[in-house]
């Protein structure tokens, strides 16, 4: 498979497994770009890139900015927060008024689920999901799967259990669809109110007890508590969380084996994992920052390859 079969990354539920396997394979190469004395390629030169974030974004907005440079792609940010949304202009207007400047792709970061796809239907540019709301956040999962890949040779057949808020978070769905496509097996956590209803039609284990779950794993995805998605108390407090859900040393040091430590970010530190486990060998957090920038080097590569022919 040379391109991938979607002219956007919408989220991880419109790939295939072959469109992985080639991202992937795109993001060893750009990998080893990035680890050059001089990290840029001239491959996007005559291209032309819109970072549309409509909701606080730093990891994600910087991970996208460097690969775009990374490219020598021509870059366009946008804040809506000092944009004539604010004014009540429609996202379509907006997008409409960007692309009149000839841009070819739209990164966007938005509240409400879906509207990356309902852009796709209404604009002709190649649009990227930076995160939609609590529904999907498709690089993520992929450079927490090529995270996996890299730390233990494979996906397939691995235990992953993703530990936390999992009913608020983008990043569980989207690493749910594509640990499951490369053949994983999917563990989620937590407090009873924070997993969704539906979480066993998606085939994955339901444990709340912690010491079970991260026995069982090979892989734990320690997520933070949204509380700013929160219009309602989900548990009595955070001590009480961490207390169960949080994960420290001791606990670590207790079980039978070795796992690998994963956290999409940002953390928060002594809530649920501390310090001395988020900066220990077992961590492949800051891998998972790396990893971000080539994946999405190799999102926009492929993606901008299907604009130009």
């Amino acid at each position: 498979m040379s391109e991938l079969s979607v002219n956007h990354l919408l989220g991880i539920k419109y790939l295939k497994k072959d469109d992985i396997k080639l991202i992937f394979e795109t993001a060893d190469h750009f990998k080893e770009v990035i680890n050059r004395p001089i990290k840029k390629v001239p491959s996007l030169r005559d291209i032309t890139i819109a970072n549309l974030f409509f909701e606080n974004s730093t990891r994600t907005k910087l991970s996208f900015e460097l690969a775009e440079k990374r490219l020598s792609a021509d870059i366009i940010n946008f804040s809506a927060s000092q944009s004539s949304v604010k004014k009540g202009e429609t996202l379509i207007d907006t997008v409409n008024n960007i692309l009149s400047m000839k841009v070819d792709m739209v990164v966007m970061r938005h509240p409400n689920p879906g509207s990356c796809v309902f852009l796709s239907e209404h604009v002709n540019a190649s649009i990227i999901n930076a995160g939609d709301g609590a529904h999907e956040h498709p690089t993520q999962a992929l450079l927490d799967t090529y995270s996996i890949r890299e730390r233990l040779g494979e996906v397939r057949g691995k235990k992953v259990v993703i530990v936390g808020d999992v009913l608020h978070s983008r990043v569980a769905l989207s690493n749910i669809f594509a640990l499951q496509l490369l053949g994983a097996k999917v563990m989620v956590c937590g407090p009873k109110t924070l997993i969704p209803k539906y979480i066993d039609k998606l085939g994955v284990t339901v444990e709340t007890d912690l010491k079970t779950a991260l026995n069982w794993c090979d892989v734990a995805n320690m997520l933070r508590v949204q509380n700013e998605r929160m219009a309602i108390s989900y548990f009595p407090s955070n001590r009480e969380y961490t207390q169960q859900f949080g994960l420290n040393r001791e606990i670590l040091e207790s079980l039978d084996k070795e796992i690998t430590i994963m956290h999409p970010g940002p953390i928060n530190r002594g809530v649920e994992i501390t310090s001395d486990v988020a900066d220990s060998d077992q961590a492949i957090i800051l891998n998972q920052v790396e990893n971000g920038v080539a994946i999405r080097m190799a999102v926009i590569y492929l993606l901008a390859s299907k604009i130009k022919q």
